[in-house]
């Protein structure tokens, strides 16, 4: 595979795999390792590596991933905290952590807090005893094992046991990141799926967002037949279609038009509701929609997107969304915006989190989102979700997710 096709490859859909360690444990040289290239800064020099630095690749059979070099655990000063505080807070976005231990300094106090918060936070880890070339009878105690984490002995500079190292991993990457699927469980081979792909002002000029794309790769890999039309020939499509499609898969902005031309016993749903399904808690956000009907004018209502973009005149975070809320409350809310990394600290003040489609962060951070909302007390949706929910046809897109559409059902539809 070239190194074009991997950085094609999003980074929010790769494995987010976090080198942690002490100053000098051999961090950046185990990621040269992996990667069999010189990546990243080697020094004898403790605390060459400061701010987190990401890097794009491929491990087989997993696939691409991000890896994520960190500053030592055990930096010092007034700067060495803010460094740790950088590399802790890598841990929200990591699906699996390798604890790189210097033998020289062994196993201690950093090692025991780092590995307490990567469980808080569900990273995987994986313990890397590096410098075996020059520590080659250096063992773990008893109570190291205790921990019953894989523990994998390497040389980040003769090579020895990164294969072993790259097993480990595949044997430690999460479950559902391995089998994850946008549609494919959904389909069987021959099905056809059409996609409805609003061309507007929103649509970006020469190409199509990012997951339409994933959804049509998704039905090529499972055998399916995909057929992508805009929304004003979705009646025409259908018409000269032998057969009724599987699946119908819409822009969540054409929702209306596309379920009133989409027959009743034709599957349907939004390219949101599955990215809300594959990178989150789509049950989670279904009981964040039944938060609507709670809401009175006034109420605080946060508006989170997890990339900047530019915004068009008739935006859907700043301008469709409140419009359509506002409608409904039957009167103005008061909404703060947020784009990028981070969810405000204090979220007590907010009614309901609105949350975009996240196809850009991967699933963890994405369930970290949720998860801090959740201990808030705050209830989240996704654009998708509110945009069914507040036409009226969630109940509909959500046949397709017996578990979720079993989440609406209690209470109301």
């Amino acid at each position: 595979m070239t190194d074009t096709t991997l950085n094609q490859t999003p980074r929010g859909s790769r494995l987010h795999i976090a080198i942690f360690g002490r100053r000098n444990a051999g961090k950046s040289s185990l990621i040269n390792a992996l990667t069999n290239q010189q990546i990243a800064i080697v020094s004898d020099i403790p605390g060459t590596t400061t701010d987190p630095v990401y890097k794009s690749m491929e491990i087989l059979p997993i696939g691409p991933v991000v890896i994520i070099d960190t500053g030592g655990i055990d930096d010092i000063g007034e700067l060495g905290k803010l460094r740790i505080e950088k590399a802790l807070d890598v841990l929200k976005k990591t699906d699996l952590m390798l604890l790189v231990i210097d033998p020289a300094e062994g196993f201690g106090q950093f090692e025991t807090e780092i590995l307490e918060k990567a469980r808080e936070s569900k990273a995987a880890p994986i313990m890397v005893i590096n410098k075996t070339d020059q520590y080659p009878e250096f063992t773990v105690n008893s109570d190291i094992v205790k921990l019953d984490i894989p523990i994998v002995n390497v040389s980040a500079v003769t090579r020895q046991g990164i294969d072993e190292l790259k097993m480990a991993m595949i044997g430690q990457a999460p479950k559902d990141f391995m089998d994850a699927t946008l549609l494919g469980d959904l389909i069987s081979a021959g099905d056809i799926v059409v996609l409805v792909v609003p061309i507007d002002t929103a649509a970006p000029k020469g190409r199509i967002i990012l997951p339409q794309v994933q959804a049509i790769r998704d039905i090529l890999d499972h055998d399916a037949i995909a057929c992508v039309v805009k929304e004003n020939r979705l009646k025409e499509a259908l018409a000269n279609l032998k057969e009724k499609p599987r699946l119908v898969v819409t822009d969540s902005q054409a929702f209306k038009k596309v379920a009133a031309e989409t027959p009743q016993d034709v599957l349907l749903t939004s390219f949101s509701i599955l990215l809300a399904r594959h990178k989150g808690d789509l049950a989670t956000l279904v009981e964040g929609a039944k938060a609507v009907k709670h809401l009175s004018p006034g109420d605080k209502v946060l508006v989170s997107e997890a990339c900047t973009h530019h915004r068009m005149e008739d935006d859907i975070g700043t301008v469709k969304i409140p419009r359509w809320l506002n409608e409904i409350v039957g009167g103005p809310l008061d909404y703060s915006w947020v784009s990028g990394l981070e969810l405000p600290k204090d979220l007590s003040q907010y009614k309901l989190i609105i949350h975009c489609g996240a196809c850009m962060i991967n699933r963890k951070e994405m369930l970290h989102r949720i998860m801090v909302a959740q201990r808030a007390g705050i209830p989240i949706v996704n654009y998708g979700v509110l945009i069914a929910y507040v036409v009226g046809i969630l109940d509909r897109t959500l046949r397709p997710f017996p578990e979720a559409r079993q989440v609406l059902d209690n209470g109301e539809k």
